[in-house]
């Protein structure tokens, strides 16, 4: 567990650093893209449309089966080789566990939206906003475009960070690589529309399962962190007990948690009414008591919320390989 946890630290310190460079994955396969790829593969080859629903939702099983098969087999194989090469073995996981982290993408990316819409309006805000969100971004206005991007990044602190970053604690690289797997599958099978409503079913809900406790620990991280901003704003109970009303109202059981924490932390709303595709979601507001018009200085406060939440994390898990030292 200590050398685990001395992984996990340097691989969230590195990703933090270096994120995802783009010159190096313009030249390798991304290993999330080559996960997708091999979900892309299983949809086209058994997601039939002359397959009848029950006969969909078992090939659904039986992709997913698949994929968590070559997850733990792949992340049990990398570990073995990386404990044969001690501190060298070590450094390679952490650049590994580095690469299925998302600190620094997230905020490139969501930083990317405040500054498309501050240069180029609501045209390059819309189109910035669109990379990083599912639903249809052409009917949103600057405070919607702001929204979006701020439950994004709540969302994915929980998907992309602390998420990963908890199964690679509890099981190692087949836990993280699993993980990955199974939230890769979620984004791109996992939806409620006629073609994936069986296909994607497991996949929707084993991401589920495996969200539950990252999601509710990301809250408390990022209520946590509200104490330390510079400007009055509710306090952690504040936030916390608003999250506990507000949460259950999202579709799903897992994001409303972080989506919550991060609206009563900046003292916004979000949520509200949204189109995916040709799928119109009468969302509730969460948090509704805060402001809706939300503004690039809202953009910007989320993001260092969003990075004091995993200094935190960062600080608990060095603290914790203080601890568990031997001597």
């Amino acid at each position: 567990m200590i050398e685990r946890l001395a992984i996990l630290l340097a691989g969230m310190v590195i990703d933090r650093l270096v994120g995802d460079p783009p010159a190096l994955w313009r030249r390798l396969p991304h290993p999330v893209a080559v996960i997708g790829e091999a979900i892309a593969v299983l949809d086209r080859r058994l997601n039939r449309p002359e397959f009848s629903g029950e006969t969909r939702r078992r090939a659904g099983f039986f992709a997913l089966g698949l994929v968590l098969l070559a997850s733990l087999v792949l992340g049990g194989f990398v570990s073995a080789l990386a404990d044969a090469f001690g501190f060298l073995g070590m450094l390679l996981e952490a650049l590994i566990v580095a690469v299925f982290l998302a600190h620094k993408s997230l905020v490139d990316h969501v930083g990317a939206v405040g500054r498309a819409l501050r240069a180029g309006g609501l045209a390059e805000g819309r189109r910035a906003v669109a990379l990083i969100v599912g639903r249809d971004p052409e009917q949103l206005d600057a405070a919607g475009i702001v929204r979006a991007a701020i439950e994004s990044l709540a969302e994915n602190a929980s998907d992309g960070v602390v998420a990963p970053a908890f199964w690679y604690l509890l099981l190692g690289l087949p836990g993280l690589i699993a993980y990955k797997a199974v939230n890769t599958a979620d984004s791109m099978i996992g939806h409620m529309d006629q073609r994936y409503r069986d296909f994607g079913f497991a996949s929707a809900r084993l991401d589920d399962f495996l969200n539950f406790v990252p999601a509710r620990l990301t809250a408390v991280l990022l209520a946590f962190s509200a104490g330390f901003g510079s400007r009055p704003r509710p306090g952690f109970a504040a936030i916390m007990a608003r999250t506990r009303r507000d949460a259950g109202l999202h579709r799903s059981p897992n994001a409303g948690w972080p989506e919550t924490a991060m609206a009563a932390a900046l003292d916004i709303s979000v949520g509200g009414p949204r189109r995916y595709r040709d799928l119109i979601v009468d969302a509730p507001q969460l948090n509704p008591e805060g402001r809706r018009d939300a503004g690039l200085d809202d953009l910007a406060r989320s993001i260092r919320l969003f990075d004091r939440a995993m200094g935190i994390a960062m600080a608990a898990i060095a603290l914790l390989l203080v601890v568990t030292m031997p001597g």
